[in-house]
C-alpha cells in the first residue's frame, strides 16, 4: 500500500488512531489502552515495520489521536474504567473521568438496562464479577460473598445500573456527544496527559510519526493548554485540529498548530461549483415540499434542532452545568429555570466553542440572541452571562465544552437533515445558507488561506462527511436543473410516497447522487438518515410503519420499472455533468492552498454515503495496477472507471510534491469572452490550475465561445495531458479538449 501512496504524489501517509480500540472498532477512536498500538491494527511491531517502510520511501507519518475521551462499552477492556468501577470515587483513575459522583449519589450510573419491569433480576454473580447479559462488571472488595443475591451485591457497588433511556437525563459522567460508550477524558489533568500520551510521545520522539491530528479538541476543557503540552512535548511537531469553523470564524492564532482538518476548504470548493441561478427555484420547491408560502429559515431551524438536543439527547450534559452553576453559587433561580436559560444560551451560540478569554462575544451575541427567543428568561440571562464570560470559573469551561456538542448533534446530526434543498450544501463544516459563491469570493478566501494558514490541511470527503465528495458533486448539478429536478421528484413521490417531503428530496437526492448502489448500502443510509432527521421517526422510538415505508421507497429503486426509468433518465441528465464537478473539485482541492488530503480511495469515484458506508475497504493493489496504466501513457476516458480521476490526482499530487516552488503564493486568474463565468482559475506561483464550473450551462449558451485566459510569457505544459501551450491567450476550448480541467506548469518544469 504505501509503494502505492507514494507512486500516486503523496508524500505523507495519514492513518486512523493506532492506540488499542474496543474490541471489534472499524474505526479506533474508542481508545480503551493508551499504553500499545492495537494489536488488531498490527501492534508495536506492526507500527515499527510500517514506518520503516515509509521512511524508505520518503514518506511522512501523519496519526489521528483522541485526546478527549476513552471506550467504554466493555468495561473489561479497559482497566482504568474497570478501576474506578471497582473503588469509586477513591480509585487512582478518578480523576481521569469528568464524574459528577455528588449527583449519583457516590455511584456512576451505567445505562445499559433494557426496559423490562426487573431487568436487574438478570444480574448474576460469576467470580468477582457481575454479569449483565454480555456486560461484565466488577464486584468491590468485600461487598459479596455472605449469601446475597446479584441485586444486593449491584446495590453495594460503586456504579449503577439504570435503564439506557435515562442516560440523556440521568447521566452522571460526561459522555462523548449523546454516546454511552464513550467516556470524556480529563485531559487536563497533569498525570492524566502524561498517561495517556506517553506512547503517543513516544512514537513522534522516535521518529516512527511526524505529525499528528488532534480528534474533537472543541471537547477538551482548555483546547490551548492541551495544544501547548502537545507541540512542548512533540518538539514543535506538525499538529492539526479537527475544528469546524463557522463563517468567517478563525482559528485562536496563538494556537501552536498548522491548521485544521480542512471541512472550511471543502465548503468553499462545493460551494464555487453550484449555480446561484438555482436557488430560487430550490426554495420554492423546498417551501412546497413542507406546504408552506416560503421555505423555512436555516438560522430558525436550526434553533430548533440545537434546542431538542439540548432538551433532549443532551439534557444529561445541561442538567451538570446548572448544576454547577448552584454550586457556584447561584441560587436566585429555580432549578428548572435555570436549566431552560442555559439550554436558551447554548442553543443560541453562534459557533461551536469559544476559548476564553477569547470569544467572549459569542457568550454575549448568544444572550442577546437567547432573550429574544425567551425574554422571561432575560434576568436569569443577564445574571448568568458574568460567570459564563470568566476564563477562571469552571462553569465557564464546562459551558465551552457543552456548546460544541450542542451544536454538533443539533445542526451536523439533525439540522442537516431537515435542511434538503440541496444535499451538497448540508455538510460537515458547512454553512446551508450559503448556497453558492462566485469566482472572486472563492479567490479571496483562498488568498486569505495562503497568508493565514498555508500548511492547514484541504479536504473534501473524510469518515465524518455525510456524503462522498463526488455523490456531492452529481447533486449539485440539480441546481442548474431545478425544474427538471422538481418533476422528476414529483414522480418518484408519486411511485413511492412515504409522507415527509423534504426526507423523500434527501433520500433521492442521495439515491441519484450514489447511483449504482446497492440496495443494502441504501437501506442503511435509508434508515440512519431518516431517524438523525426525527421528524417522522427516531432512534429511541422508531415508528415501524413510517420506517417500513422508507425501506420501500429504497426498494423501489430496484423494483418498480417507473420508478428505475425516472432514476435512469436523471442520472443520464447530470452524469457526466457530474463527473466533471468531480475533476473540478478534485483540482481545486489539490491546487489550492493548504496540505490536500485524499481520503481513502478517493482518487477514484467517491460514491459513499455517511458513516459506516465511508469506511469500506479500499482494493490498493486493484488502484496501484491501474495506476501503472496510466503511467504508461494512457489518457482514458471520463466513464464509471474513476480512472479519470486517479490521472488528475495522481499528476497534481506529483507536481506538488517535486516542485513545491511552483506552489508559493495564489493568485486569481481571470477568464474572458462568453463562457467566462464557467471558469474557475488561479495560479499558484507557476503552477496555473483551471476548472470548470456550471458544466450544464455549458451547452444551452453555446460552449466555450471565443473564451480564453492570458498566461504569462512562459511557454506551459498542462501535466494532466502532456500537451504544451503558447505564452499568450490560450484559448478554454483548445485547453479543455480532453478534459474539463488543466494543470499548467512551466515547460521547462513538466
Amino acid at each position: 500500500m504505501l509503494d502505492y501512496v507514494r507512486a500516486l504524489g503523496a508524500d505523507w501517509v495519514y492513518l486512523s488512531p493506532l492506540l488499542t480500540a474496543d474490541e471489534g472498532s472499524d474505526h479506533g477512536y474508542d481508545v480503551v489502552d493508551h499504553e500499545r498500538v492495537d494489536p488488531a491494527r498490527g501492534g508495536n511491531a506492526g507500527l515499527d515495520v510500517f514506518a520503516a517502510r515509509a521512511r524508505l520511501l520518503g514518506l511522512g507519518v501523519l496519526v489521528d489521536i483522541v485526546p478527549n475521551h476513552m471506550g467504554i462499552a466493555h468495561a473489561t477492556s479497559n482497566s482504568w474504567w474497570w478501576d474506578v468501577l471497582k473503588r469509586g470515587s477513591t480509585s487512582s483513575f478518578a480523576d481521569a473521568f469528568d464524574i459528577d459522583w455528588e449527583f449519583g449519589l457516590g455511584r456512576v450510573r451505567l445505562p445499559v438496562l433494557g426496559d423490562g419491569p426487573a431487568e436487574l433480576d438478570a444480574l448474576r454473580i460469576v467470580g468477582n464479577e457481575l454479569h449483565y447479559f454480555d456486560h461484565r462488571f466488577p464486584i468491590a472488595p468485600a461487598t459479596a460473598g455472605d449469601g446475597v443475591d446479584a441485586r444486593t451485591v449491584h446495590d453495594r457497588q460503586h456504579y449503577e445500573l439504570i435503564n439506557w433511556r435515562r442516560a440523556d437525563r440521568d447521566s452522571n459522567y460526561r459522555r462523548f456527544f449523546a454516546v454511552n460508550t464513550l467516556a470524556g477524558l480529563r485531559v487536563e489533568v497533569p498525570w492524566v496527559f502524561q498517561k495517556s500520551h506517553e506512547e503517543i510521545l513516544r512514537w513522534v520522539r522516535s521518529g516512527l510519526v511526524d505529525g499528528l491530528r488532534v480528534d474533537h479538541p472543541d471537547g477538551l476543557a482548555d483546547p490551548a493548554g492541551y495544544l501547548d503540552m502537545l507541540a512542548g512535548a512533540t518538539g514543535g511537531a506538525y499538529i492539526v485540529v479537527e475544528k469546524i469553523l463557522e463563517g468567517g470564524e478563525r482559528l485562536p492564532a496563538a494556537w501552536p498548530v498548522a491548521g485544521t482538518t480542512g471541512y472550511d476548504a471543502l465548503a468553499d470548493v462545493d460551494r464555487v461549483l453550484v449555480d446561484a441561478a438555482g436557488q430560487q427555484s430550490l426554495d420554492a420547491l423546498d417551501a412546497a415540499l413542507r406546504d408552506r408560502a416560503e421555505p423555512p429559515s436555516w438560522e430558525a431551524l436550526r434553533h430548533t434542532t440545537k434546542r431538542a438536543v439540548a432538551d433532549g439527547i443532551l439534557q444529561s450534559e445541561v442538567l451538570r452545568l446548572a448544576r454547577d452553576v448552584r454550586r457556584a453559587g447561584f441560587l436566585t433561580a429555580e432549578p428548572e429555570l435555570l436549566g431552560d436559560a442555559l439550554a436558551e444560551l447554548l442553543t443560541c451560540f453562534p459557533v461551536y466553542r469559544s476559548y476564553l478569554p477569547l470569544g467572549a462575544e459569542h457568550v454575549r451575541d448568544a444572550a442577546e440572541t437567547a432573550k429574544r427567543y425567551r425574554p422571561e428568561l432575560a434576568a436569569i440571562i443577564d445574571a448568568l452571562e458574568p460567570m459564563l464570560t470568566d476564563p477562571a470559573n469552571p462553569v465557564a469551561v464546562r459551558f465551552q465544552q457543552t456548546s460544541g456538542m450542542v451544536m454538533a448533534k443539533g445542526v451536523e446530526d439533525c439540522g442537516f437533515y431537515r435542511y434538503t434543498r440541496l444535499g451538497s450544501l448540508t455538510e460537515v463544516g458547512a454553512d446551508p445558507a450559503e448556497f453558492s459563491i462566485q469566482t472572486n469570493e472563492y479567490h479571496r478566501r483562498n488568498s486569505l488561506r495562503q497568508a493565514g494558514s498555508p500548511l492547514s490541511m484541504t479536504t473534501l470527503s473524510t469518515h465524518d462527511t455525510k456524503r462522498g465528495e463526488d455523490v456531492r458533486a452529481r447533486i449539485s448539478v440539480l441546481a442548474e436543473i431545478p425544474e427538471e429536478w422538481a418533476i422528476a421528484l414529483s414522480r418518484l413521490r408519486e411511485l413511492a410516497p412515504l409522507g415527509d417531503g423534504p426526507l423523500e428530496s434527501l433520500l433521492w437526492q442521495a439515491i441519484l447522487g450514489a447511483w449504482p448502489a446497492t440496495r443494502e448500502r441504501l437501506h442503511a443510509y435509508a434508515e440512519k438518515v431518516s431517524r438523525e432527521a426525527g421528524n417522522s421517526t427516531s432512534w429511541d422510538q422508531p415508528n415501524g410503519q413510517f420506517e417500513s415505508r422508507v425501506h420501500a421507497l429504497v426498494d423501489s429503486a430496484f423494483d418498480n420499472p417507473d420508478v428505475e426509468m425516472v432514476i435512469s433518465s436523471l442520472v443520464q441528465r447530470v452524469q457526466d455533468a457530474g463527473w466533471s464537478n468531480s475533476l473540478s473539485a478534485k483540482l481545486l482541492q489539490l491546487a489550492a492552498p493548504g496540505v490536500p488530503d485524499v481520503y481513502q480511495g478517493s482518487e477514484f469515484w467517491e460514491r459513499s454515503l455517511v458513516d459506516p458506508d465511508n469506511r469500506r475497504p479500499v482494493d490498493f493493489t486493484a488502484a496501484a495496477t491501474t495506476l501503472r496504466r496510466l503511467d504508461g501513457g494512457e489518457l482514458p476516458p471520463i466513464d464509471a472507471s474513476g480512472d479519470a480521476k486517479l490521472l488528475v490526482t495522481s499528476r497534481v499530487l506529483r507536481l506538488r510534491r517535486d516542485r513545491p516552488e511552483l506552489f508559493t503564493r495564489y493568485l486569481g486568474v481571470p477568464a474572458f469572452g462568453a463562457a467566462a463565468r464557467h471558469v474557475v482559475a488561479f495560479d499558484r506561483g507557476g503552477a496555473v490550475a483551471v476548472a470548470t464550473r456550471l458544466p450544464l450551462g455549458l451547452a444551452s449558451e453555446g460552449g466555450w465561445r471565443d473564451t480564453s485566459i492570458l498566461l504569462s510569457r512562459q511557454h506551459r505544459v498542462d501535466v494532466i495531458t502532456g500537451r504544451g501551450f503558447a505564452a499568450g491567450e490560450l484559448k478554454v476550448a483548445q485547453l479543455f479538449e480532453r478534459y474539463p480541467i488543466a494543470l499548467l506548469a512551466p515547460s521547462d518544469q513538466s
